[in-house]
């Protein structure tokens, strides 16, 4: 289908918002409550440093709510607002942070169930409100929302959308689209909708295994064994890693997508010379700038000397996981978290190690003085990085915080 054409007539549907609803002065305050943090604005002004006893935490300069993640919530909020008795659906979470999806289900907001691993949108009648989350929703679920008439609240970020241009144009073109992000996350799923062919890879690894069947060829029926989940129907690589053009999952590590880009651009080049080349890659800039800050960031605070670095955001929130890499890669023992609740009893914190379950690490703080760096996913609100400050206080000084916390 023409996914472009789609996309304007849904556009210009009576049943179709993505501007919100003129709402947001009165769902300002509640936001603010439930989302803003005084003892952040007053580290903010302390230069993103405070100590208290033993302790020093230095925040990221840049961290949390994005402007795309800001912008989504409150059109939720404002949703309620506006249709204080009809029912509403998610089509997924909302953001990935587990206090804001909370509060939505507290207001009555319902999400549409995943069975077998896959959305069973059933319940969902003409005449429903459905958000799309700010990672946007595929081609088939934005047709079948619209075929019933559902009043369809689009929150998908900006930077989400800019993607889905990008490998628009790929398609117009006869590009197959190679797309830097994780197979199974949302946004990814939403833009491999948009694109025509299409290959998604994960990592650095991956694309050098796509280049090296552009360059030496190779057993077919293992290459595509191994993508058999992340590319389009009926993809060929003999005849589809011809015409490249390369996308991301904005929240992917910024300096690995351009190194993939990098990868292919030089095996096309190698393949087909530099005369031919524009016949063979096209690139855009789909890095969303928030992503970058945070991550540039994450990279200024790990030249800093840490002990520990807490890293918060959800457990299933790409761009929070890349930011735990970062500090990694420095040799920074970090601990990621979902929520303040994780730290305690004592000096014991429950912690997911990157790619594997949960674990409980006890102690977690060391003895004499100590500095913490702090960073949050673009999905955490400012409360809960400062819910978790304050927890960590607690704990380097004895359960005795300074009471102007």
């Amino acid at each position: 289908m023409d996914t472009q054409a789609f996309r304007r007539t849904l556009h210009h549907s009576n049943n179709y918002n993505r501007r919100g609803f003129g709402r947001a002065n009165e769902v300002a305050s509640t936001l603010e409550n439930a989302y803003q943090c005084d003892l952040i604005q007053q580290i903010r002004a302390n230069n993103d440093k405070l100590t208290q006893g033993r302790l020093t935490i230095h925040l990221a300069e840049a961290f949390g709510f994005c402007w795309g993640v800001e912008r989504a919530v409150a059109m939720a909020y404002e949703t309620r607002r506006h249709f204080p008795k009809e029912r509403i659906w998610i089509t997924n979470e909302i953001i990935h942070n587990p206090s804001v999806n909370r509060h939505l289900r507290q207001m009555g907001v319902l999400f549409v169930p995943i069975m077998e691993g896959r959305k069973d949108f059933s319940a969902v009648e003409q005449g429903d409100v459905v958000i799309l989350p700010a990672f946007g929703a595929t081609v088939d679920e934005m047709q079948l929302l619209n075929q019933r008439q559902c009043t369809i609240v689009d929150t998908t970020c900006p930077w989400v959308s800019k993607v889905w241009s990008a490998v628009e144009r790929h398609k117009k073109r006869d590009f197959t689209s190679i797309i830097h992000g994780k197979v199974k996350h949302e946004e990814t799923l939403a833009t491999s909708s948009f694109a025509g062919t299409y290959l998604v890879v994960l990592n650095l690894e991956e694309a050098r295994v796509v280049c090296d069947y552009i360059l030496s060829g190779g057993d077919r029926q293992a290459f595509l064994e191994r993508f058999k989940h992340a590319c389009s129907l009926e993809f060929d690589p003999d005849r589809d890693l011809v015409r490249l053009g390369v996308a991301n999952q904005t929240t992917m590590l910024k300096t690995e997508t351009e190194a993939i880009g990098r990868l292919f651009e030089q095996a096309l080049l190698r393949r087909y010379g530099p005369t031919s080349l524009k016949e063979h890659f096209l690139a855009f800039n789909t890095i969303c700038d928030a992503t970058q800050e945070r991550q540039d960031a994450m990279f200024s605070l790990v030249e800093e000397k840490l002990d520990l670095m807490v890293v918060i955001g959800g457990y299933n929130s790409s761009n929070t996981t890349h930011l735990q890499e970062i500090a990694m890669e420095r040799g920074i023992l970090s601990l990621h978290i979902d929520a303040p609740e994780r730290i305690g009893p004592g000096n014991a914190i429950e912690h997911k190690p990157l790619g594997q379950n949960l674990e409980r690490l006890s102690p977690f703080l060391p003895e004499g003085n100590i500095t913490v760096g702090v960073t949050s996913g673009a999905s955490t609100p400012d409360r809960v990085v400062g819910e978790t400050i304050r927890a960590l206080f607690e704990i380097a000084n004895d359960g005795s915080p300074d009471e102007r916390f």
